[in-house]
């Protein structure tokens, strides 16, 4: 049976490798996105989106040519950073 201890040390573990994996990556501009994955999304700060938002790119449909890219701006959250 397992111990409580090591459950929790589990599940610790495990909650770190889902906050790091949902982190969006930012980049300064699209043609950066080398391979977008199905469902993947991508902040890009190319100064394309009205002030206080930011482009999200995201793979949303796969065809016989790849992933299909939807763009749309949304709020962006926090601080610009440099």
């Amino acid at each position: 049976m397992i111990s409580e201890r090591v459950l929790r040390v589990g599940c610790i573990a495990l909650l770190g490798w889902l906050a790091s994996s949902a982190s969006a990556q930012v980049l300064g501009r699209e043609q950066d996105i080398i391979d977008l994955r199905l469902g993947q999304r991508v902040m890009v700060d190319d100064g394309s989106c009205p002030a206080g938002q930011i482009k999200e790119v995201s793979g949303s449909q796969m065809t016989s040519q790849g992933v299909t890219r939807v763009r749309k701006c949304i709020p962006r959250l926090g601080t610009k950073k440099r």
